[in-house]
């Protein structure tokens, strides 16, 4: 809560015009960003001699030192980029349409692609409309096995890109980060970025909570009794 604090007060002092503008600034300050903001301005007061500065701070005389919250976030990050990673390559197996693009113009038809359940081959094929849900492998004519693929050209590289917007897009992001970890490679959009970014303040917080003088129970609660009638569920479709 202190370092949301600090997000909110940080966020002030820029004098935002607007709330969007405050929502943007806000995001900007993960917790990562707020260490590393602490940091330096403690290296300028140790270097100009100047009155000690009172930090709004999350780590108290009873929690972890600096060093130890860095080296926690180090030991986490692996757990949440194979998360990231398999949310990527269930994204793939789902599949994804593409609009098809000629030299000429944009064509009003579509190819749809899916990763196989066992990530060993790519199907995809050719469609007169753009589906609203799941696409079979059955209708999808041609393979691709993932053992074939050597590399994954993107941006200036790549011959076939005809839209700087698509670098932007998370459909793009999503694709080229599954490619790139069925090859064993790094992961390195900007909505990977994001996502690692969001998640690792997300568990450093609920990681570091002050949980001093609060009893926590030794078993798990009881799971309520079922519902006498399901009749509130709506089925869609």
């Amino acid at each position: 809560m202190q370092v949301v604090r600090e997000q909110i007060t940080r966020s002030l002092s820029t004098k935002p015009n607007s709330l969007d503008q405050f929502k943007s600034k806000a995001r900007c300050l993960s917790y990562s960003e707020i260490l590393r903001l602490r940091q330096s301005e403690r290296m300028s007061q140790d270097d100009f001699q100047s009155p000690p500065i009172v930090y709004v701070t999350l780590l108290t005389l009873a929690s972890p030192t600096f060093g130890q919250v860095i080296e926690l976030r180090e030991k986490i990050q692996p757990e949440v980029m194979e998360l990231i990673k398999q949310q990527r390559l269930n994204r793939l197996c789902e599949g994804t349409s593409f609009r098809k693009i000629s030299n000429r113009r944009r064509q009003d038809k579509f190819w749809f692609c899916r990763l196989s359940l066992n990530h060993k081959v790519l199907h995809y094929g050719d469609l007169d409309e753009n589906p609203q849900g799941e696409v079979a492998f059955e209708s999808l004519q041609e393979k691709i096995p993932v053992v074939d693929i050597k590399a994954v050209v993107t941006g200036k590289d790549c011959p076939h890109m005809r839209e700087k917007s698509a670098l932007k897009q998370n459909k793009y992001c999503i694709w080229t980060d599954g490619l790139n970890a069925l090859l064993g490679k790094e992961m390195t959009s900007e909505l990977t970025k994001n996502d690692l970014d969001t998640l690792l303040s997300m568990e450093m917080k609920l990681r570091l909570l002050d949980l001093e003088n609060i009893q926590i129970p030794e078993t798990p609660p009881p799971i309520p009794k079922e519902p006498s009638s399901y009749d509130f569920v709506y089925h869609y479709g």
